[in-house]
């Protein structure tokens, strides 16, 4: 039986606690509110990204309720168990079987399970359609990144436009909202990864290995995207800003870059002849 005492004391810690919670929520934003809802992960902004998101809210509430169930079995042992005399040694039990059995299984079926759903999101994110409304090559190269948008067969455009940042400029992305756009990936030399982080997704730049994913924008706005590889010196300044437009600006802008004579395809070299060396502009840079 618990003392009187430890019982005010406990009931006083929680009191205490959950005023704490209160005014703590009760300083934050709407914004922050809202993020602490997703458990840290920014503002949704693509359609497949809602499987990640559910992936990611789903583990965290099962990490949560295996924590909580832990938590309470050690305070219970501490409260039920608590030595109630000084001196000698307690009894000595060599196993229980049902609890051996228990922190055995339990544990394979919560990775069973994570695993179930870990496969279902993965299977939604990188299914692919037959026909993307937008076709966008990218190179990842040290260090920024270079969009080719792929309009030549659209006759709003017809033709091939290009972007290509540098150490010193950082690339804009356009999207046009609502619809399909597949990205086809290549480095130009090391390991990159592209991430836009508000599509909770990202892919690796692999040398000699063409990957690819689609996605679909479902929220007009401003991200920052960027290379979530370590690739050497400028890692850091391997940024790119996104944009999701409607429709009409997207084509817009594809007009400008092709009035500026940004047009053709920006492709890697076969192979890699000298090993690249930093402008005096990425010098000073560093």
């Amino acid at each position: 039986m618990i003392p009187h005492r430890t019982g005010r004391a406990a009931r006083r810690w929680l009191i205490g606690t959950t005023a704490a919670g209160v005014v703590l929520l009760a300083g934050c934003s709407q914004e922050q509110t809202e993020q602490w809802g997703r458990f840290g992960l920014p503002t949704l902004a693509s359609d497949q990204g809602q499987a990640i998101g559910d992936l990611w809210v789903g583990a965290w509430i099962a990490s949560l309720a295996v924590g909580v169930f832990v938590w309470g079995l050690i305070g219970w042992v501490v409260v039920r168990y608590r030595a109630r005399h000084t001196g000698g040694v307690p009894k000595q039990t060599r196993y229980n079987l049902p609890i051996e059995l228990l922190y055995t299984l339990v544990p394979f079926l919560i990775i069973g399970v994570l695993f179930f759903f870990t496969v279902r999101a993965q299977d939604t994110v990188n299914r692919k359609v037959d026909q993307p409304d937008v076709t966008i090559n990218v190179v990842g190269q040290k260090w920024s990144w270079t969009f080719n948008y792929m309009e030549a067969d659209d006759a709003r455009v017809g033709a091939v436009v290009h972007e290509a940042g540098t150490i010193e400029r950082t690339p804009d992305l356009y999207l046009p909202v609502g619809k399909t756009v597949r990205f086809n990936l290549q480095s130009a030399d090391v390991i990159h990864s592209f991430w836009i982080p508000n599509f909770y997704y990202k892919l690796d730049v692999i040398p000699g290995h063409p990957n690819s994913f689609d996605v679909t924008p479902t929220e007009k706005g401003e991200y920052l995207g960027k290379c979530a590889e370590f690739c050497g010196t400028y890692h850091s300044a391997m940024l790119f800003n996104v944009k999701v437009v409607d429709e009409a600006q997207y084509y817009a802008y594809l007009d400008g870059l092709k009035s500026k004579g940004q047009t053709g395809e920006i492709t890697i070299p076969s192979k890699v002849t000298a090993i690249p060396v930093p402008s005096r502009s990425e010098e000073e840079h560093r």
